[in-house]
């Protein structure tokens, strides 16, 4: 019987090596990323959400994305989110020199503190609602912010951009996929 446990754990090291090598193997070969969150509503209608005024800015609403000529992008973002104003320059840039539409949830942050950030940074957004409790971003699935939504001209989802836009993901990700949506109808 000793005998018999002296092998067992003399293999087991090998054994747990051997299973760790095929996790990794498994997730090179598929490539999945484990850093990608899936969003069930891709390629679906965005969801109905009612938010509230963020004094002196357009309400942002389901209506905009229906009336819309050309694909644009859904950010939530807050005042007190660091990552929300590493990606702002960049949602500056997308919306003055690119002329994409962006539309803002202001995600359980204090009214007072977005519009300030909005007066000190400049405003990229053509609308904006204030989500005051979360619930509406919850409902589209969101983990945290800054999140981004590409939608398309029938107001489908066709991407979700999980943490903040940086030059890479504008340059690499976000508008090749606004022109691919333009030339869809063309």
């Amino acid at each position: 019987m000793k005998n018999k446990l002296k092998y067992f754990y003399s293999y087991t090291p090998l054994i747990v090596f051997l299973i760790l090598v095929l996790f990794f193997a498994r997730q090179l070969i598929l490539k999945e990323d484990p850093s990608e969150l899936p969003s069930v509503l891709i390629d679906e209608k965005f969801p109905s959400i009612i938010l509230s005024e963020l004094e002196g800015y357009k309400v942002f609403s389901n209506k905009n994305l229906i009336n819309a000529n050309g694909p644009s992008l859904v950010n939530i973002w807050s005042s007190w989110c660091v990552p929300c104003k590493v990606e702002h320059e960049y949602l500056m840039s997308m919306s003055n020199n690119d002329n994409i539409i962006i539309y803002g949830i202001n995600y359980k942050d204090n009214k007072a503190e977005a519009l300030k950030v909005l007066d000190l940074n400049g405003n990229p957004f053509y609308a904006i609602g204030a989500d005051q409790d979360g619930m509406q971003s919850i409902n589209l699935g969101v983990y945290g912010v800054p999140e981004t939504f590409i939608i398309d001209r029938d107001g489908n989802i066709r991407y979700r951009h999980v943490g903040p836009i940086l030059e890479y993901d504008m340059e690499k990700i976000i508008l090749p996929i606004i022109n691919k949506i333009k030339q869809e109808r063309l």
